[in-house]
This record gives C-alpha cells, sequence and structure tokens, in this order.
C-alpha cells in the first residue's frame, strides 16, 4: 500500500456523531465522555455526573455524541429532574429561603438563583450584602495586600526620571 491511497479502516461512527447535545439551554460537547461532558453544565459536578449516568443506565465513558436518541432522552430526563436522584445532602440549593424545600438546580437557573441571592442580601444590608455593594472580597479573605484594583502600585520610576530631567532643564535655562 502507498501512502497516497486512502484507507477505508475508519469505523463508521464517527459520520452519525453529535458534536453538540442540548440539555436545557446549554449546549454539552458530544466529543466528550459523557460523565466528562456533564460536568460542562452548571450545577453538576463529577459526583453528580456519575449518578446521572448511572440513573440513566448510560456507559460513563461512551461518546456523548455517540449515543442512541433514546439514551440521551434518558440522559437528559435525569439531568431536568435530577432532584429524585440526587441525595438531600448533595443537593446544591438545601432549605430555600422564600419555598423551603431542598432541590438541585442546574444550568441557567442556578446563575438567576444566585443574582436573586446576592441582590437580597444587598437589600436587607447584610454584611455580604455590604460587601458586594462595595466589591469588596466577601468571604473573609485578606485585603490588606490583595485585591488592589484601583491604580498602580508601588514606584514609576521613569516617570520621576522624566520629571527630574524637565525641572534639570528648566533650571538650566533660567540662568
Amino acid at each position: 500500500m502507498s501512502a497516497e491511497e486512502p484507507q477505508d479502516d475508519a469505523p463508521e461512527e464517527e459520520e452519525d456523531l453529535r458534536y453538540f447535545v442540548r440539555i436545557g439551554q446549554t449546549d454539552l460537547d458530544g466529543t466528550k465522555a459523557v460523565e466528562r461532558s456533564l460536568t460542562d453544565m452548571k450545577g453538576i459536578g463529577k459526583r453528580t455526573a456519575r449518578i446521572v449516568s448511572e440513573a440513566a443506565d448510560v456507559d460513563r465513558h461512551a461518546t456523548f455524541g455517540l449515543l442512541d436518541d433514546d439514551e440521551i432522552d434518558s440522559v437528559v430526563e435525569v439531568v431536568e429532574n435530577i432532584d429524585d436522584y440526587v441525595p438531600e445532602w448533595m443537593a446544591n440549593r438545601r432549605s430555600d429561603f422564600f419555598s423551603g424545600e431542598t432541590t438541585h438546580v442546574t444550568g441557567s437557573d442556578l446563575n438567576e438563583k444566585r443574582r436573586h441571592d446576592i441582590n437580597r442580601m444587598k437589600m436587607i444590608d447584610s454584611y455580604k450584602g455590604v460587601r458586594h455593594k462595595r466589591g469588596q472580597k466577601v468571604r473573609g479573605q485578606r485585603t490588606k495586600s490583595t485585591g488592589r484594583t484601583e491604580g498602580t502600585i508601588g514606584v514609576n520610576v521613569e516617570e520621576i526620571r522624566e520629571e527630574a530631567e524637565e525641572e534639570a532643564a528648566e533650571g538650566g535655562e533660567e540662568e
């Protein structure tokens, strides 16, 4: 065989590969494994992705884009009803402020809930809310030496030299 002849040993499965799998309002990478691809979705980490793949009865190491429509639909169904599959201690929204329920929120809903929580803290002027308003660190980190956002830190030697040279030039002209 010469190098110019094409080889037909490539698997036919690659033709059926979906490069993007949509769950909710999130596009997941279809070229990755199921478990790995699910971790790209907000609210789903490694452990939750493993629970989802087991509950959907899908091989977690299989390529996500090569799965059948039925398998993908089962994964989507589990993600949409994730509260039923995740234990209560693992949920990311325990004892919600308004409803008091324990839920696991994923995708864009998670961003929305987080935004509402921060706005509520700002409105009631809690300590964390005040820190959010001021743009300071919220969780007790050090602020004396890090997190400085305005101005330059240190001495700008070049600027001082230029000013000294200008003063020397002006002083020489006056004499």
